[in-house]
């Protein structure tokens, strides 16, 4: 595979709502391009709404990698850098991990958490109106008091880790997904193991209405889902279950915030607009720049390209659900428009088990803040932001607000 030295990932982009310029001239012209990971090695990067949609349900792309040893790396990260799982038994592991899972997030039990849910987000927003009183400047951060918490405080009380815990949580999560040259995002995991592994045998003794208990007691039933495992899809339910959503709260807001006209139609009708603006942001919400890694299982031509067996091929949710070709006005913030189908929670059989969840807070969030805090703003520029850098799903560090 070629190398493009000059295509290295993660490119530039203007600022935290819009992406780089080169995905655009890459989708038109290569729409499977040779690209160089933030580890420095070579992997494909697939930009167009129709190759990335068709190859996530393709079978013959993983997760897992023939030659793990020799399999190229994406980042100095803990998620996403590099195959997982086995080779040989990708499929069925994967089918056994949505079976145990699906009762976990059923419509039933989406249902019985909505309520804690508004809960959560009523408790923040008063805590958020008392800070703004306090305030000498009447200013308060939306990200540390609101986007932040929730989203961690939800997937705690779902999966059975105690609120306790949620801060030691918190920073092995952000650690885990920082890149790091000297392996501090490995150990992080490492300690997030552990972490589980005794949360784990806690629920052995004492199990309760959660997904850790489920996943303790179907490992006692079934010899085949060895311990390692169920750590290791514990550890990415947790990291999975808050990271997309803390970040889709922070877009989402700055997008309505800059775009004025749609966050009054919003205040003017929640219950009748905020189906569609969550919609909106999911699909225009860019918190990350490298997209889902897959790994080729055997030769594939794509695009005018062969992907041989093992390359490493990026598929870029970011550039797809700003395609043109799938999108009228694809780049334009428009909760309105006629196209709602979007691979914000990806497609196929690897459809996020979560999006009822995240769907659940983000309509709980944005219908709050419209019905509360109708005069919400942000108290400072666009371009004046902190955003994460260096992080597998970026987004903001602080959401400076007033009203």
């Amino acid at each position: 595979m070629t190398t493009a030295t000059d295509r290295r990932l993660p490119f530039d982009r203007p600022n935290v709502l819009d992406l780089a310029p080169l995905y655009d001239v890459l989708r038109r012209e290569a729409p499977a391009a040779a690209v160089t990971t933030p580890a420095g090695d070579p992997a494909w990067l697939v930009t167009r709404f129709d190759e990335v949609r068709d190859l996530l349900g393709d079978k013959r792309f993983g997760r897992s990698h023939p030659e793990p040893e020799n399999a190229a790396r994406i980042t100095n990260a803990a998620i996403q850098d590099g195959p997982t799982g086995s080779y040989d038994t990708e499929e069925a592991d994967h089918t056994r991990m949505r079976r145990l899972l699906t009762p976990a997030f059923s419509a039933k039990r989406m249902l019985a958490l909505s309520d804690h849910v508004q809960e959560l987000v009523d408790g923040y927003v008063d805590d958020l109106v008392t800070a703004r009183e306090a305030a000498v400047d009447g200013v308060v951060d939306m990200h540390a008091g609101l986007a932040f918490p929730l989203p961690v405080a939800v997937i705690c009380r779902l999966l059975g880790v105690p609120e306790a815990d949620s801060e030691s949580f918190r920073a092995l999560s952000d650690r885990m997904a920082t890149t790091s040259e000297d392996g501090d995002a490995h150990r992080a995991r490492t300690e997030f193991g552990r972490y589980m592994a005794g949360l784990a045998e806690t629920k052995r003794a004492e199990p309760g209405e959660d997904v850790i208990s489920d996943l303790v007691a179907a490992q006692a039933a079934d010899q085949d889902f060895h311990p390692p495992e169920m750590i290791r899809l514990a550890v990415g339910l947790l990291f999975a279950g808050h990271e997309t959503t803390v970040n889709r709260i922070g877009l989402g807001t700055l997008f309505l915030m800059t775009r004025r006209e749609h966050w009054d139609t919003l205040v003017a009708d929640p219950d009748t607009h905020v189906v569609p603006t969550v919609e909106e942001i999911m699909r225009l919400g860019a918190p990350g720049d490298l997209g889902l890694l897959r790994y080729a299982h055997t030769d594939v031509d794509l695009a005018g390209v062969t992907i041989a067996r093992g390359d490493a091929v990026i598929l870029s949710i970011n550039a797809a659900n700003r395609d043109p070709g799938a999108f009228a006005d694809a780049e334009t913030f428009d909760p309105d428009r006629d196209e709602h189908v979007h691979l914000g929670f990806g497609h196929g059989p690897h459809f996020c088990i979560g999006a009822s969840l995240a769907r659940v807070e983000l309509r709980t969030v944005f219908a709050t803040l419209a019905r509360r805090l109708p005069d919400l703003r942000l108290a400072r520029d666009l371009d004046t932001i902190d955003v994460r850098v260096g992080h597998v799903t970026g987004g903001v560090t602080e959401l400076p607000v007033t009203w």
